[in-house]
């Protein structure tokens, strides 16, 4: 992997991640950008504990732009783009638009190709390689940063999702705070480790998984299984079976197995409606442990944690969405139509030939 870091015209961080190490990556961006201007602010939320992000400047940012104005592709021509160079492999830069930016932690967009027509789904297991390579250093440089207590890797596909450009692209989100999420997961595994005498908690929920009927597919570094408590009509917890923190601690046997095991697991998801439904939109996040100070969970350390990527949809079934109505947003308790114990057996069904 060679990695070229450079800066746009409105002085916004850009860097490629190419495949070959013979690129030269000296274009330059030629649009007349004035400095990015952001009203990014954080606030605590006195009666749940958690934190919103307020970030009126986004509601400007570009939507559903045809694809020849994509703002994602090779710029060509007098057609300039986010990405000043004519191709790429992987790019990374700073969100133009971003929910998080300065002393409230940054934003930034990863595009995983070139090719606007693509998905993830389409990568060559060297191009899904290349862009692990690519939230791996990217998650090492963010969390270098004074503000940033937690990096968060994830991707968005889909219009049903709220995805309003179209081109293949994920984000990364850098949070100045330990998310709540991560918050009730750690909180877990204190209590759980205080009540079993140090037993981890991750390591007994995979453990368990592996005995059930809800494992979707297994290699020999990785275990992708519907969980027990799925909230997700279909939803896939996906494990390194070594349990490490963060991307940084994947060991290379882990790191050259992944993009086989997930891009096998995009492709089923792809199948899970049958032929003539669109593609499946799904959201693919990536939990990490959080890098700041993790006295408030008393009994825990980072090594506790457990990297696992959760990918779901929100499509319950053909033509039909899961929608976050009065009992998940109103009170955060789901109703999963979908039985995990099926849904498991429908992700084994449909396994690519």
């Amino acid at each position: 992997m060679k990695k070229t870091s450079t800066r746009l015209a409105d002085g916004r961080e850009l860097i490629y991640y190419d495949l070959r190490d013979d690129g030269v990556r000296d274009a330059v961006d030629r649009r007349p950008l004035e400095p990015t201007v952001t009203t990014s602010e954080i606030r605590r939320d006195p009666l749940l504990g958690d934190s919103v992000a307020i970030a009126s400047h986004r509601q400007g940012r570009t939507y559903h732009p045809p694809a020849d104005e994509c703002p994602l592709c090779p710029s060509e021509g007098e057609r300039l783009s986010e990405i000043p160079d004519s191709s790429y492999d992987v790019v990374v830069f700073e969100n133009r638009f971003p929910s998080l930016a300065g002393d409230s932690g940054r934003c930034e967009v990863v595009c995983f190709t070139s090719d606007h027509h693509a998905s993830f789904a389409d990568l060559t297991e060297e191009q899904a390689r290349l862009v692990l390579d690519a939230w791996t250093d990217r998650t090492a440089e963010l969390s270098h940063l004074p503000s940033v207590e937690q990096v968060f890797c994830f991707e968005n596909r889909g219009a049903e999702i709220g995805v309003t450009l179209g081109h293949p692209h994920g984000q990364i989100y850098a949070y100045p705070f330990t998310t709540p999420r991560t918050a009730l997961m750690l909180r877990q595994a204190a209590r759980h480790k205080e009540a079993t005498g140090g037993e981890n908690l991750f390591d007994a929920v995979l453990e368990r998984e592996l005995a059930e009927e809800r494992v979707v597919l297994t290699s020999e570094h990785w275990v992708a299984f519907v969980p027990y408590t799925a909230h997700w009509p279909y939803e896939v917890h996906l494990y390194p079976r070594r349990r490490v923190p963060d991307l940084l601690a994947l060991d290379e046997a882990a790191r050259s197995e992944f993009p086989q095991v997930y891009l096998e697991l995009l492709r089923r998801f792809d199948r899970i409606f049958g032929e003539g439904e669109p593609p499946t939109p799904y959201i693919a996040a990536w939990h990490q442990a959080p890098f700041g100070a993790l006295e408030e969970f008393e009994g825990v350390v980072r090594e506790d944690f457990a990297l696992h990527l959760e990918l779901f949809t929100i499509r319950r079934t053909r033509g039909k969405l899961k929608f976050l109505a009065g009992s998940e947003s109103g009170m955060s308790v789901f109703i999963n139509d979908v039985p995990p114990e099926r849904a498991a057996a429908r992700l084994r069904e449909v396994a690519s030939s």
